[in-house]
């Protein structure tokens, strides 16, 4: 089963040789004693490529599950059980991930000799058990769940930005209807065609603003390249922009009208916070994310 997710993992067998210190020949000896074993075909192989059977697809979630226990087990049963080892596997979305927490990973990891980290950046959600993740970084208000959570703070607002530059040369935006008369760069997270407001004084329903965007994008950076550059207003997370609002590169518009500032969390499947490594990164990790929310929060300060 290890030999099997790693392979999914890697890509390759020959990958997943290199990472299990194993031949290839080796590794495709266990796929296939595997595929012995269970009666049906799990992967499709090539030489350099590996495709997941119907059957495989869900093989594989039961097996994620079923070596996460047994971490476990083996965790709780050795006689080093308060000693940080073995490889611990965080998802946390791109920009994120390289911005803020790759510099606490860094940091982990000359602490911890014995510990690896597998950095998952990935702008979708993550079934944290079928996937085999131990922890992941997630911003919103979580929904009732298993899962444990540490939270890190509530500052991350949704901000409208857009360069000094362009906001002279446009019509002065006082409320959120005034985005009619401007250029929108649309970020595939934030609405392709709509942006959605706080309700106006009085009023409970929550100000809806329709727009047909100048460009779209999938990509964080390009959008803040893009209202950098002077091409129009776009809306993000206010981590996303805080070096650039600092330093008088972008603006943040309608401010008065942004939803409530979101919540950071660090998750983690029920039972993963008793196994050393991932209590280790949890403990070392949180007081530094609690500490960079806090100082990007007071850059991305309103400057209109």
């Amino acid at each position: 089963m290890k030999v099997f997710v790693t392979a999914i993992d890697e890509g390759s067998l020959a990958a997943a040789a290199r990472v299990l210190k194993r031949s290839p020949t080796a590794v495709s000896r266990a796929l296939n004693l595997l595929e012995a074993h269970v009666g049906v075909q799990l992967l499709h192989r090539t030489t350099r490529t590996l495709r997941l059977s119907e059957a495989g697809q869900r093989y594989a979630t039961a097996c994620k599950r079923i070596l996460m226990d047994l971490e476990e087990a083996d965790m709780l049963a050795g006689t080093e059980r308060s000693a940080p080892r073995g490889v611990v596997t965080i998802s946390t979305p791109p920009i994120l991930g390289e911005d803020v927490l790759r510099r606490i990973v860094d940091e982990f990891l000359e602490k911890y000799p014995a510990v690896s980290v597998r950095l998952l950046l990935l702008d979708r959600f993550v079934n944290l058990i079928d996937e085999g993740v131990d922890l992941a970084l997630r911003i919103g208000n979580l929904a009732d769940s298993s899962l444990v959570t540490t939270r890190l703070g509530g500052d991350i607002r949704r901000v409208v930005v857009a360069s000094p530059a362009y906001l002279s040369s446009y019509p002065r935006i006082d409320e959120p209807g005034d985005l009619a008369k401007h250029q929108i760069i649309a970020f595939t997270n934030f609405g392709f065609n709509s942006w959605s407001f706080t309700p106006a004084s009085g009023s409970t329903i929550p100000r809806t603003v329709q727009f047909s965007p100048r460009l779209t994008v999938n990509s964080v950076r390009a959008a803040v390249a893009s209202a950098s550059a002077g091409t129009g207003l776009t809306r993000l997370y206010s981590y996303h922009v805080a070096e650039h609002v600092r330093d008088g590169r972008l603006q943040i518009v309608l401010a008065d009208a942004e939803h409530p500032p979101l919540p950071a969390h660090l998750v983690a499947p029920q039972g993963r916070m008793s196994v050393p490594k991932v209590r280790a990164f949890v403990d070392f990790a949180a007081p530094r994310l609690r500490a960079q929310f806090t100082r990007l929060a007071a850059e991305a300060v309103r400057v209109e």
